[in-house]
């Protein structure tokens, strides 16, 4: 049993790359459930309805969001009509959407869960005591658990995979854009990633363009952040999943890129 996920796909570039490769990737993986975060989809920030079914069609089963959740107003209209996108468990109550679903695959249900860090983000509801109430509520239903932590700090993802060791499948971190080499199972067996890495432009500077990041930097002055052209990447993870007890056996990277090909 497998797990596949395709880390923050940014823009139309990274809309290119999940057209072109999830379709691929699925079969040289054969996953039995395959999600993708969304929320810098829609230029940069956001999601609208036509690509969250483009992502379906491409052979996502279930979308992960993270802080953007909301940038694209077109979310509002739609993201209450499906179990299939997913927003911070966290945001505080009364938030449209779900922060968390069960998806059927075949006779197999997975939980797929979603939460947003605290730590240089916005503050929300704790990450922590929402996972505990979630994980207890779909572990009576299902072992195998995903859980997608839309984080800034390494120290607060590395904090969320010791503290649901053993008790969800796999917790891998999203948020940074970039790959982080500490694929690894936990001792009790739950899968963990700092980060997934982003699905999207390869030359830019976290997807955007690089003369207004770096104007940014040297200015301190408002500018406006565009997705940028060019080189493209995808950045993910295969977890393997043991099927009797719903253990992560491993966690592989995913990385294509022009340095980094892509092979049947």
């Amino acid at each position: 049993m497998r797990i596949l996920f395709i880390g923050d796909v940014v823009g139309s570039p990274g809309r290119n790359m999940i057209t072109t490769y999830l379709p691929r990737l699925k079969q040289k993986y054969r996953p039995t459930l395959t999600i993708v975060n969304g929320e810098n989809s829609a230029s940069g920030r956001g999601i609208t309805e036509k690509i969250f079914k483009s992502f379906l069609d491409a052979g996502a089963q279930a979308v992960t969001l993270g802080n953007h959740a909301w940038d694209n107003r077109e979310i509002f209209e739609f993201i209450d009509n499906t179990s299939l996108l997913v927003r911070p468990a966290n945001f505080p109550e009364g938030a449209p959407g779900i922060g968390s679903t069960l998806v059927r695959v075949n006779d197999i249900e997975f939980g797929v869960i979603n939460l947003q860090g605290r730590t240089f983000l916005p503050p929300l509801d704790c990450p922590f005591k929402k996972a505990d109430e979630l994980v207890t509520k779909l572990r009576k239903k299902t072992p195998y658990i995903f859980v997608d932590f839309h984080a800034e700090a390494t120290s607060e993802k590395q904090a969320m995979g010791w503290y649901l060791d053993g008790r969800v499948t796999a917790v891998v971190g999203t948020h940074t854009h970039v790959q982080t080499a500490d694929n690894r199972v936990l001792p009790k067996g739950t899968g963990y990633i700092s980060d997934v890495g982003m699905t999207g432009p390869y030359d830019g500077i976290l997807g955007m363009e690089r003369d207004a990041v770096l104007n940014k930097f040297l200015t301190n002055l408002p500018v406006r952040f565009e997705v940028t052209k060019g080189r493209e990447q995808l950045n993910g993870v295969v977890i393997d999943v043991d099927e009797k007890t719903g253990a992560a056996r491993s966690v592989q990277r995913i990385l294509i890129n022009e340095d980094h090909p892509y092979f049947e």
